[in-house]
């Protein structure tokens, strides 16, 4: 069994029989090694098929509606803007300063443009697209003038780029933006357009660990919560506690832990499956990406 697939574990798992911890942070060591899990369609135990899914935000971004196209192209923003920043950094050696103008940049002219609805996924992957879409558009000698513009009826975004920083420097990878690239690969094959896919999965799975805190907090879980994230997203400098070690710093018993971890796990790998299917414009492309993210072939049932 795949050991990045660690939130597949069947509901029969014991301690002894865990995968080895996943890496700090769950969102950068899966993602760095190019592993994940995302999908709701059948995977490995028994044909059970994905449970409904929502609206892509793709098709969505699309629209005539003007509206419902504002709201599926803030979800692809939300998504998506730290792949782009970093990229900016990384593959192109701006500053942080010029990379915040230019993601600013992007998205308005992206937005102006109806850019992403001439997306073909029986062409390319989404995520492949907007790193086409942004490389072009910061290729074009004209963009480093007009970067401060913010035209097409896109009001500046709120992003936390402080955030993306904070992350780039834990890296080592944001004092020199002229030697990123080389200092992230390094001793590496890995490639800038490698990075950038590394980093929307590890916004991904953000995403989704956050929502699920905002779920089972909001309903007063707020152990079993606990309970996932001590056990299951370690950072770098924990040492991954037993379920009796947890148990008792908690208050609760073993067994208690062992139904926390399931239940959280279900919920979180059914929250993942949600947020690619709005990053996804085809049943095809939705296989597929749950394929490499995940290392699992899924079925062709999936909930609509």
């Amino acid at each position: 069994m795949n050991d990045a697939a660690w939130w597949w574990r069947s509901e029969q798992d014991t301690e002894d029989d865990r995968w080895p911890p996943p890496p700090p942070s769950a969102t950068v060591a899966f993602v760095n090694q190019g592993r994940w899990t995302d999908d709701d369609t059948a995977i490995g135990q028994g044909g059970r098929a994905f449970p409904a899914t929502s609206r892509s935000a793709v098709i969505g971004s699309a629209s005539d509606d003007p509206v419902a196209k504002a709201r599926a192209f803030n979800r692809l923003v939300k998504s998506y803007w730290k792949p782009v920043y970093k990229h900016i950094r990384v593959r192109w050696r701006k500053s942080n300063e010029e990379a915040k103008d230019l993601t600013q940049g992007f998205f308005a002219k992206a937005f102006e443009k109806d850019m992403f609805a001439a997306f073909d996924p029986d062409i390319a992957r989404f995520r492949t697209y907007v790193r086409r879409c942004l490389d072009n558009y910061l290729s074009n000698a004209e963009v480093w003038d007009k970067a401060q513009k913010r035209g097409g009826g896109l009001a500046p975004l709120s992003l936390d780029f402080s955030d993306a920083e904070d992350e780039l420097a834990a890296a080592g990878a944001s004092n020199e933006a002229s030697a990123q690239l080389s200092a992230e690969n390094a001793g590496t094959t890995e490639s800038a357009e490698d990075i950038f896919d590394r980093e929307w999965a590890r916004q991904l799975v953000e995403a989704a660990t956050q929502a699920l805190e905002t779920e089972l907090t909001g309903r007063g879980r707020q152990i079993p919560f606990e309970v996932f994230s001590r056990y299951d997203l370690p950072t770098s400098t924990d040492e991954r506690p037993t379920y009796g070690a947890l148990a008792s710093e908690l208050g609760i018993k073993s067994s208690d832990v062992s139904n926390y971890l399931n239940a959280s796990r279900k919920r979180f790998r059914e929250i993942v499956l949600e947020k690619l299917r709005e990053l996804t414009a085809s049943e095809e492309e939705f296989r597929d990406e749950a394929r490499d993210l995940l290392g699992v072939e899924v079925g062709a049932e999936v909930g609509s």
